[in-house]
């Protein structure tokens, strides 16, 4: 009988090498090199009076008017050609997209986060990562750099070419319903948004140095593949910044038929991202106090 729990107790030990997953792998590291940051603040008029706060904003300014001008002038280029064999096609208007949130991610990761989304904005916010002041502020510097941005792509190709081509406008495809429409921007905004969560998670960080480094790439690349799936059907938006100044700029009335497709779609792709993460990735709610 003894002999017979000696090798029950070596079976058990032949297997020391195996880790833990899950919770049981975060729970390791809790006491060691992490401790869960505080919550923001709902409210912080503080940051008003620092300049911090106001480069922030510029910082999203300046990153979504590029977005918007490079992405806007590369969908104008692809609806201009007579063949799309002459273009860089989907692929391209994808590649321009996902690459252009790659490197303006890591240039302003450091100082704004490189949000250059309100959709990435409003998740963060309800993942409670920024305060409101700062998440208004960013989302009004947005929308104006956006405007600012599809603006300058109509200066380039005249006004009547701009309005000839559709001003890279999003709108639902024919052969698609709203609803079609909308169910694409909810799931292509969470696909991002999760993204997001995971790449700039704190507690990543901590256990794992080249996270931080490496956060645009993934970024970037999920932004690239929602283009691929939801181009034929949106045109893709899972931007309302990026919606709303190809749509101001282009002014037509079917830019502005489906235009609520493109802020109700992402805000609640973005709420559903956030609340996976927080609630059954993170499990932030049912950890003791």
């Amino acid at each position: 009988m003894e002999g017979k729990e000696e090798d029950v107790r070596l079976g058990a030990n032949k297997f020391s090498e195996r880790q833990p997953i899950g919770t049981a792998a975060q729970s390791q590291y809790e006491s060691k090199d992490y401790q869960e940051p505080p919550p923001a603040p709902l409210f912080e008029p503080g940051e008003l009076g620092s300049w911090s706060f106001y480069r922030a904003g510029i910082a999203e300014f300046i990153a979504t008017f590029l977005f918007l001008y490079v992405t806007v002038l590369t969908v104008m280029g692809v609806v201009k050609s007579p063949t799309k064999c002459g273009t860089v096609g989907i692929q391209g208007i994808a590649w321009a997209f996902g690459g252009m949130i790659f490197a303006l991610v890591y240039c302003t990761a450091g100082i704004s986060g490189g949000h250059i989304n309100p959709a990435v904005t409003f998740g963060l916010f309800l993942g409670r990562k920024l305060s409101l002041t700062r998440a208004v502020f960013y989302m009004v510097m947005q929308c104006l750099g956006a405007i600012c941005g599809a603006g300058v792509v109509k200066g380039f190709m005249g006004d009547s070419q701009y309005e000839l081509l559709g001003g890279g406008a999003n709108s639902v495809n024919a052969g698609y319903t709203k609803g079609d429409g909308l169910g694409a921007e909810i799931m292509g905004t969470f696909i991002l948004v999760y993204t997001v969560f995971s790449a700039t998670d704190a507690k990543r960080s901590a256990r794992d140095s080249h996270v931080p480094i490496l956060a645009p790439l993934p970024i970037g690349f999920a932004v690239f593949l929602v283009h691929l799936a939801t181009i034929p059907i949106t045109g893709t938006g899972i931007n309302p910044a990026r919606s709303l100044g190809a749509a101001i700029i282009y002014n037509k009335a079917h830019a502005w038929h489906d235009h609520w497709i493109f802020w109700v779609g992402p805000f609640i792709g973005a709420a559903l991202a956030a609340l996976y993460h927080v609630v059954v990735i993170r499990a932030i709610p049912f950890k003791s106090k």
